[in-house]
């Protein structure tokens, strides 16, 4: 798969998990990838070497996206890289804090909105100026936006205004040629999700998919590729499902 020869892409949060797949996945085709990271500099450094072993063309950018400030320093340092053309940007970066509606403080709260949503509505600000015709825009969605699944009420809060922003941006940049759409995994095996590390996890999540195994990050990611390549270039303002038939 060669789709994105010749493009950029910044990968946020990918220094493991989805965002790994995800940058490994957009390199393969062929992009010069910008794998982000927020605090796991040698992973990050994992990844950019195994690119460049295939072949690939990579470099890491680091940033705090919990900082208010954070969106505007990984712009501008990715800006010093790519100049003034950015292809693909995916909003990989979040985090997830189990707890239930009695349990949830206000910091955690904030914190969540802070990564999940304040950070991709702020680096899509600040790199609007080195997106043209052509870009892609993929946010990071989730299966409990529209399904009750374990105790992450305020995750899923933060995960239903994803979706929201894909509407509002895809309106807003449709204009420019820049197309804003979403993924919505289930469960994934990723150290995020604990899910997934426990026998009582595995089997509810198997019991309320079509298909009978776990999901990886790169079934996830590949997903991603083509949202971000000119084969999805009329598929735009939408949140696309990649759960294993969950909740069918």
């Amino acid at each position: 798969m060669s789709q994105l020869t010749g493009k950029t892409a910044l990968v946020t949060g990918a220094s493991r998990g989805i965002g790994r797949a995800i940058a490994l996945s957009l390199a393969r085709a062929g992009a010069q990838v910008l794998v982000h990271y927020g605090s796991a500099e040698d992973a990050a450094d994992a990844v950019v070497a195994e690119i460049r072993a295939a072949g690939g063309k990579a470099q890491k950018v680091g940033a705090n996206l919990r900082d208010a400030e954070g969106p505007r320093q990984l712009a501008k340092r990715v800006r010093t890289i790519v100049g003034d053309r950015l292809d693909v940007l995916v909003a990989n970066a979040g985090i997830s804090k189990p707890a239930r509606l009695e349990d949830t403080t206000v910091e955690d709260f904030d914190d969540l909105v802070a990564v999940n949503v304040r950070a991709p509505y702020f680096l899509v600000q600040q790199l609007l100026p080195t997106m043209c015709k052509g870009s892609s825009i993929v946010l990071l969605s989730s299966l409990a936006v529209r399904n009750a699944v374990g105790t992450i009420p305020a995750y899923a809060a933060s995960k239903g205004a994803v979706d929201t922003l894909v509407a509002h941006f895809a309106s807003t940049l449709g204009p420019r040629g820049i197309r804003v759409n979403a993924v919505a995994p289930g469960v994934v095996a990723t150290d995020m999700s604990s899910f997934t590390k426990t026998e009582t996890g595995r089997a509810t999540a198997l019991g309320m998919q079509a298909f009978k195994r776990i999901a990886q990050p790169e079934d996830i990611a590949d997903a991603v590729a083509f949202l971000a390549s000119d084969a999805a270039r009329w598929v735009t303002g939408d949140t696309l499902r990649i759960d294993g038939g969950s909740r069918l």
